[in-house]
């Protein structure tokens, strides 16, 4: 990937055309769907850094990798070649040219996700990643656990999205039955708090809210009103700079 002009390699945001927003919180608050659809509205890429987190956990359990063999697996996941196929809706991530995307939602991959993603190796190789996503593609919504504290602290906004526990293993086990998968909510609720607790007390990239971040516990909201929440404050903070619609520039365009 090339180092094109819009973001900076400590996470800043350098284009005078550039804009950067970040979304962050713990599981199950629906960063990705609500990233997706505010890039969408505000006419911005969509960069799902979860998923990557998620396609090394793959990695690993695919190829029987130890979580105490950090340099293995990392070298794994260079050698995947992880990618985005930025032509498709939502971005298709792709590990040695294949889409994962239907593997990485699997329980397995679920269940290791979080130690995986506190491998100290590994973070440091994703946050390479995602700036240099960040460089080829200037005008992006952002989200993960960590994207406004660590890869983008300079971010042009800052959201952190939130909700309890209940709340969230109640959208969780509808979600899963809808696939038409079993889903007992007590059980969802206490690997949702363990969840929490790993990702908060991790000592690389923990879980925390962003300095100068926008908090929204969407406890009592639906999805359009969280969306529609940072729709509004999105168009306040910077006006001109968003627009409505569709991406309205090729991906990777830093033409404003």
């Amino acid at each position: 990937m090339s180092a094109a002009a819009g973001a900076s390699g400590d996470g800043g945001n350098t284009a005078g055309c550039g804009v950067i927003i970040t979304i962050d919180g713990p599981a199950g608050t629906g960063k990705s769907s609500v990233a997706r659809e505010l890039a969408r509205r505000l006419g911005l890429d969509f960069l799902d850094t979860g998923a990557m987190y998620r396609a090394a956990a793959a990695i690993a359990l695919d190829r029987n990798i130890p979580i105490d063999q950090p340099r293995e697996l990392v070298e794994a996941v260079v050698k995947a070649d992880l990618r985005f196929d930025w032509t498709t809706d939502p971005p298709t991530l792709l590990a040695d040219g294949q889409s994962v995307m239907r593997r990485i939602r699997d329980a397995d991959v679920t269940a290791v996700v979080s130690p995986i993603a506190g491998i100290p190796e590994l973070r440091r190789l994703m946050v390479e990643r995602q700036r240099r996503i960040a460089a080829e593609h200037p005008r992006l919504v952002s989200e993960g656990r960590d994207q406004g504290s660590v890869v983008f602290p300079n971010a042009d906004l800052k959201f952190y999205l939130d909700a309890s526990p209940e709340i969230r293993a109640a959208r969780r086990a509808a979600q899963l039955r809808r696939g038409g998968r079993e889903a007992e909510e007590s059980v969802l609720v206490r690997e949702i708090m363990e969840r929490d607790r790993s990702d908060s007390t991790r000592a690389d990239g923990p879980l925390v809210c962003p300095q100068g971040a926008e908090r929204i516990d969407t406890s009592g909201l639906g999805f359009e009103e969280v969306v529609g929440t940072l729709e509004r404050i999105a168009r306040g903070r910077l006006g001109a700079r968003v627009r409505g619609g569709e991406r309205a520039v090729a991906p990777g365009s830093a033409q404003c």
